[in-house]
């Protein structure tokens, strides 16, 4: 599994090495990387319908309890599908999209490292791991939001954009590194046996608060949902693929993995509804005013993020599979605007 999720990497690593190649018909190529990684992951969904998750173990920094420790159950399933499925479709997009730039291969090199972080952060299991993939999608995204370097409202929005959540990863960091140190364990699997623990510690609120800033600013959330819109200038199979099916999803993936470690609590819900009412309600209108088709699909998406808080909030098992149901028809109705 470690190979599926850093192959990413190592292609963008390949790209300068075979860039004349790349440029002409072997961009072609390029959407075979996340359609092989759909048939893989696909390949689970028997074995994960069944078992209660698929856990692989890689030693990376055993002193400091950074592992890369990999867990692939039905929440981890539905984004490494709709990641390297929407990835699939957005790739081969992009190749009649960017025909004939000539930086082609440098954006397939930038999709590709984006894929990897969003595939190492769905399916982490260390909480440390998560973060440096967490961070890894930021800077990612940096350079796909930029592409247009030589416009300077992409260079501004991409700046934007690596600041509200390169900040939100500072929080996230504090928030995971107290989480660990009062569960004793990185593994999020633990922790859920730790819950209770972790729950009725003094310092259970500013858990709760570090995570929930980490999170918002990674899902546009009021009030940090202003990058977003701003972020739309970048090149539309960005928009599309980081926008909407995946990275604004980090955050709502991240506060659903953590509801069975740190839900179930008035600290925890009660926020996440009011944040996900206030923005849902909040962008909805905003979006009624909007003129331009990007603009309108930018309030849309913070909008039906705010649902997804909101339904997480809730806490309830119907209103998660509601949630779950609505991550994927969101991202797969999400249409692609130049």
């Amino acid at each position: 599994m470690i190979f599926a999720v850093l192959a990413g990497f190592l292609v963008a690593a390949l790209i300068p090495f075979f860039s004349r190649f790349l440029r002409d018909k072997g961009a072609r190529l390029f959407p075979l990387l996340p359609l092989g990684l759909l048939g893989y992951f696909a390949s689970f969904i028997g074995q994960v319908s069944i078992d209660s998750g698929y856990t692989v173990s890689y030693s990376w920094v055993p002193s400091l309890g950074i592992n890369f420790d990999f867990h692939l159950d039905g929440l981890s399933l539905l984004f490494t599908l709709l990641i390297t499925g929407i990835g699939t479709l957005v790739f081969l997009y992009t190749a009649a999209y960017l025909k004939g730039h000539p930086y082609l291969e440098r954006f397939y090199g930038y999709l590709s490292m984006f894929m990897a972080a969003m595939l190492g952060l769905v399916l982490s299991d260390n909480i440390l791991t998560l973060f440096i993939f967490w961070e890894l999608t930021s800077i990612s995204s940096f350079f796909l939001i930029g592409f247009n370097n030589e416009d300077p409202k992409s260079r501004a929005s991409a700046r934007l954009a690596l600041s509200i959540t390169g900040l939100g990863g500072l929080f996230l960091l504090a928030g995971v590194l107290l989480i660990g140190a009062v569960g004793e364990t990185y593994s999020i699997q633990e922790l859920i046996s730790s819950s209770e623990l972790l729950k009725g510690h003094a310092w259970y609120g500013w858990m709760v608060a570090l995570l929930l800033v980490g999170a918002c600013t990674k899902s546009a959330q009021f009030p940090f949902h202003f990058w977003l819109p701003g972020a739309m200038k970048a090149p539309t199979p960005v928009s599309t693929y980081l926008h909407s099916a995946t990275m604004v999803k980090a955050g709502v993936y991240l506060l659903a993995r953590f509801t069975p470690v740190l839900g179930d609590h008035a600290y925890w819900n009660t926020p996440l509804i009011l944040i996900g009412s206030i923005t849902m309600v909040y962008a909805a209108i905003h979006a009624l005013f909007r003129m331009d088709m990007k603009g309108i699909l930018a309030y849309s998406t913070i909008s039906a993020l705010g649902v997804l808080v909101f339904l997480i909030g809730l806490g309830t098992e119907e209103a998660l599979l509601a949630a779950g149901v609505f991550i994927l028809v969101h991202a797969s109705i999400r249409p692609p605007y130049s």
